[in-house]
């Protein structure tokens, strides 16, 4: 089943006649995600990859039934995108772009959380249900259908962890990238509180990293009501304090976010660790094959 997004997802693009998005529109496209319209304001009427292109996102939500919207727009104007896309009625959205101001932020994630929506990212690479669609950026041909969530901070490990997975023989339910920036819409538990429901999901990867404590957070949810097998890697196990590594929400600051941690807060709470990423796959195969 996996979570928010499936093959009968219908899925609006903001910013579509943009070079990144109309290619990403068609590599979603190829996937067999069901993307409905575009949207770019003032190039309404136009066509990209046989989809409809208008000017509102409303449009697509009253004449084609998105429900979904993938967002590639410059970073001042991103916040209003998004905006515009909770208020027409959109359940999921998922926001590509990455580097919008933080004040923005604040005021967009309590307005999408405010007409009931979730938000991907920013800074994501997206969500994929594998085998059924995929609304974001992320290599489909490292994902399989399968029954392991991955959650993650970061981008370009998920693509690692994911293969990794695929090639032990463990495909996935959902991937989902929460976004590198300070404010993201969604956290590493309200996820899990979705995995937790999901009949087709029998145990979940979380990928984290340094900064904030959305992984200690997570840790204590897990232990506390959460019943399937978790194995979680954290990333910038060797990130000096005081500097960014990658992401900008990747930062130790005010004594807070390190790796170290965040690694005794999970394995304090009974979940399994990895400090090799590359014995992920290996020891995922161990922890969830009697799942």
């Amino acid at each position: 089943m996996g979570i928010l997004v499936d093959e009968n997802t219908r899925v609006v693009v903001q910013g579509i006649t943009g070079k990144e998005g109309t290619f990403h529109t068609q590599q979603m496209k190829a996937y067999g995600t069901n993307i409905v319209a575009g949207v770019t304001p003032g190039k309404g009427g136009g066509a990209v990859e046989g989809i409809p292109v208008l000017n509102r996102v409303k449009d697509a939500v009253d004449n084609y039934g998105a429900n979904a919207t993938c967002i590639f727009v410059p970073p001042p104007f991103a916040s209003d995108a998004m905006i515009e896309a909770a208020d027409a009625g959109i359940e999921v959205i998922v926001c590509i772009t990455e580097g919008i101001p933080t004040l923005d932020m604040i005021k967009t994630v309590r307005f999408i959380r405010k007409c009931g929506a979730v938000l991907i990212g920013p800074n994501t690479p997206g969500i994929i249900s594998p085998g059924k669609t995929k609304v974001g950026i992320m290599p489909a041909d490292v994902h399989k259908q399968g029954g392991i969530g991955v959650i993650s901070r970061s981008g370009t490990l998920t693509y690692e962890v994911v293969d990794q997975l695929t090639r032990a023989g463990l495909g996935q339910s959902t991937c989902i990238g929460l976004g590198g920036d300070p404010i993201v819409g969604a956290s590493f538990v309200d996820h899990l509180k979705r995995f937790k429901e999901d009949s087709e999901t029998d145990g979940v990867v979380i990928i984290g990293e340094i900064g904030g404590t959305a992984e200690e957070e997570a840790a204590e949810y897990i232990e506390r009501a959460f019943n399937k097998p978790v194995v979680a890697f954290i990333a910038g196990q060797t990130a000096p304090p005081g500097r960014r590594m990658g992401h900008a929400g990747a930062i130790i600051s005010g004594g807070k976010g390190k790796a170290e941690d965040k690694i005794n807060a999970l394995k304090s709470h009974g979940i399994t660790v990895v400090l090799n990423l590359g014995q992920l796959g290996k020891t995922a195969l161990e922890v969830f094959k009697d799942a």
